[in-house]
């Protein structure tokens, strides 16, 4: 009895247990469709049509404000209503057949071999239909492809993932910008939570042209192959690095019109939008007259001293408009995107963070900026070593970043700014010989010629004595023992040897205070045999 008793409470429990997490899971279920339909019925109602761009429920083209592309357009309906009308043809000669002629009704199969009448009608309809279709198109083809006596030339290049104009010829000449995603955007797309009518469709720099006016695009691309179309225009061309590509198209009505990059470009792929602005000839002017101004106001003297605090100032803007959109405000990163924020390259090796934004890294991943001025670049990079945490009091001159763009060596000016409105201060005293002197050696890992901490640490003693010493020469001399391949020790001692020499003329030590010599060999057993992986650094004499 008390078994069954047991049994029985047993049950009623696991049955309550069983009620309840049905009710709950039933709660959960409501509230989960719920929320979907809130964030779908509010997405639906926040969204409409945009002037220029994409419509709710779109199925045809977007509306043309070109010839061309009214053309396109005709030409589309024509070939679907050619095509609809063989489909319906074929089709229902095909099932008229089945149906009328089965076997069911007694028919029977006719039996023939084949009919010259038929070969040659099903070979010269097709074909007739073809070179009529061929034909209405050709016309529109060749015109697309007619950019002569353009009223004004733009160039128009690619890059991950942004869009570079240039003014080449006609009213505007001179003027060059690029155009990026507008921030607030891409913070709505990190989000997931898009809103207005032009999500991904906004940018911070619209390309402005005349109505009526023939426009010429000149596409090339800087890193990987993009597209750039504008559907309401009628255009599309492929922009191919080392390529030049062209098209053209006359607006015919003012407005707003947008396109995207279509081809596939990489992981920011979705983040570039076009937006073209056709605005009236004295609106264009009026453009034209204030773009130059501003160009003229923003031009930078490449020699000037600018402050620290006005680096930042010019850097944050920088950076917003073309970092932050991977590398994030708070310079956090993402992901495979690399935090600035307490970045050991930002903070301590201004060498290879100008390396980088010169010429890219990770296989493109993180694309070149050598569009960018040697100002924005230098105010770029005070600002991410002064920004967030990484309060560094380290900062960049234009002027050292030109000489880098140059390929030249340079000493990157690290401390606190100096304020050049100032008067210049007076010479300082012929500074001391540093205490120690060389030689000094810098050793290697086995097998490596890569400098380490240890190694830069004897090359930033080897630069205080030679900045010391003006009129002192250097010799490196490379070591190697007598074990393994002679060339190969031979050729791993001169690569050392150059590491050596780089890092010095990166240090703003003369090319020509530096002797390189034969590689000296540390026979087996004798010294320590770190010593064979070393350079020395000695006085040339």
């Amino acid at each position: 009895m008390t078994n069954t008793n047991t049994g029985r409470q047993a049950l009623q429990k696991f049955s309550r247990l069983q009620a309840l997490q049905k009710i709950a899971g039933l709660q959960a279920s409501k509230a989960l469709v719920a929320a979907a339909a809130g964030v779908c019925s509010s997405a639906a109602w926040a969204v409409n049509d945009l002037p220029g761009g994409p419509k709710v429920n779109q199925l045809d083209l977007h509306e043309p404000v070109t010839k061309i592309g009214e053309q396109q357009v005709w030409l589309h309906n024509g070939m679907l209503i050619v095509c609809l009308a063989i489909f319906i043809a074929v089709f229902g000669v095909m099932f008229y057949s089945i149906l009328k002629h089965r076997k069911s009704l007694g028919h029977k199969s006719a039996s023939f071999h084949e009919s010259v009448s038929v070969e040659i009608a099903w070979t010269i309809v097709p074909f007739i239909i073809v070179i009529l279709m061929g034909a209405a198109a050709t016309r529109t083809v060749v015109a697309m492809k007619d950019t002569s006596n353009a009223d004004l030339t733009i160039k128009v290049t690619g890059y991950q993932w942004k869009w570079g104009y240039d003014y080449l010829k006609g009213e505007g000449e001179g003027i060059n910008f690029l155009s990026t995603l507008d921030v607030a955007h891409r913070t709505m797309s990190d989000s997931g939570r898009p809103a207005g009518d032009n999500y991904l469709l906004k940018v911070d720099n619209a390309m402005i042209v005349p109505v009526d006016k023939k426009v010429r695009i000149i596409t090339t691309a800087n890193d990987v192959i993009h597209a750039w179309m504008v559907p309401s225009l009628g255009v599309k061309q492929d922009a191919i690095p080392g390529f030049v590509r062209d098209t053209w198209f006359r607006a015919e009505k003012v407005g707003d019109y947008y396109g995207q990059c279509v081809e596939l470009c990489g992981k920011e792929h979705a983040y570039m939008p076009i937006h073209v602005k056709v605005v009236s000839q004295a609106d264009y002017a009026k453009w034209v007259d204030g773009k130059k101004k501003e160009m003229a106001a923003a031009a930078d003297d490449p020699n000037k001293v600018w402050k620290l605090e006005d680096l930042i100032a010019r850097g944050e803007k920088v950076y917003n408009a073309n970092c932050a959109a991977c590398h994030k405000a708070d310079g956090k990163g993402a992901g495979p995107i690399k935090a600035l924020d307490g970045s050991a390259i930002v903070m301590n090796d201004t060498a290879r963070q100008v390396d980088i934004l010169l010429n890219g890294a990770a296989n493109g991943a993180m694309p070149a900026w050598k569009q960018l001025s040697d100002t924005e670049l230098a105010a770029v990079i005070s600002y991410t070593k002064n920004a967030w945490s990484n309060k560094t009091g380290k900062y960049v001159q234009p002027s050292e970043l030109a000489a880098a763009r140059a390929g030249k060596p340079v000493q990157y000016a690290f401390g606190a700014s100096a304020d050049s409105s100032a008067a210049p201060a007076a010479a300082p005293a012929a500074a001391a010989p540093v205490a120690g002197g060389l030689p000094l050696a810098v050793l290697f890992g086995s097998g490596k010629a890569a400098l380490d901490g240890a190694a830069q640490t004897v090359l930033a003693e080897a630069v205080d004595y030679l900045k010391a010493n003006p009129a002192a020469k250097i010799s490196l001399s490379g070591f190697v023992d007598s074990t393994g391949s002679a060339a190969q020790n031979a050729e791993l001692a001169k690569q050392r040897a150059f590491a050596v020499r780089d890092a010095l003329t990166k240090a703003g030590i003369a090319a020509e205070r530096i002797e390189l010599r034969k590689p000296s060999q540390i026979e087996a057993g004798k010294g320590d045999a770190a010593q064979a992986r070393r350079v020395e650094i000695g006085l040339a004499g």
